[in-house]
């Protein structure tokens, strides 16, 4: 039986650097080793992967990101989406203290992956939605149901790991990759679903119910 450390597998490189840099800066004085033990200590702790335990009701949308809930809104999605009619669209942010591997919200088969090289604003802007880098992903549901979120690089972010591809079949809560250092998150699920949070709420990646699909959810 194996055993999983609670780390996504990036935290050995930076923790490892940071630590030999603690070393070394321990020779230098005490105080400088004891602020690279701290830097150490974060790199471990942003890149933190812990186990979830996944909601067992069917036809909801859980958080892809752990966070705070930005907003939620009704939307005409723009045309590099690829996304027929409105959407409600709702947005999580992810500050450097939260864990920032990324779930999928429902289960399915990752249909498309888009990526889109951008800026770099503050994820907690609007303007980050459009103008920032970002990674679109397409998850067709068993009953034709599509669910579309899109990763978005933040101010201090600048890369997004994709761990899936295309036609890769996914349960709820399975993970799909990872945004470094402070992000966004927006889900954009049919319209007519019912929705779960409120806006400033806390919500876990791979736990936290976002929304309740219709039964007649949109397919497009």
């Amino acid at each position: 039986m194996s055993i999983r450390l609670p780390f996504d597998r990036e935290a050995w490189k930076f923790a490892g650097v940071a630590a030999i840099c603690a070393i070394l800066l321990g020779h230098v004085g005490p105080n400088m080793g004891w602020m690279g033990f701290i830097v150490t200590l974060f790199c471990l702790l942003f890149f933190r992967d812990p186990e979830r335990v996944h909601p067992r009701r069917k036809n909801v949308v859980v958080s892809p990101a752990d966070g705070v809930v930005l907003n939620i809104v009704n939307v005409e999605p723009s045309a590099e989406l690829e996304i027929k009619g409105k959407r409600k669209k709702i947005s999580v942010f992810m500050s450097i203290f939260d864990v920032h591997v990324n779930r999928s919200p429902v289960p399915g088969t990752i249909e498309k992956i888009i990526y889109i090289p951008g800026k770099f604003f503050n994820a907690v802007l609007d303007k980050s939605s459009k103008d920032n880098e970002k990674q679109i992903t397409h998850v067709k549901m068993d009953d034709g149901t599509r669910i579309v979120f899109v990763q978005i690089a933040g101010l201090i972010a600048r890369r997004i790991r994709c761990d899936v591809s295309e036609g890769q079949k996914l349960a709820v809560g399975d993970r799909v990759g990872i945004i470094r250092f402070g992000s966004r998150v927006d889900i954009y699920i049919p319209e007519g679903a019912t929705v779960q949070v409120e806006e400033g709420q806390i919500v876990v990646a791979g736990e936290t119910v976002l929304a309740e699909l219709a039964k007649e959810a949109a397919k497009a």
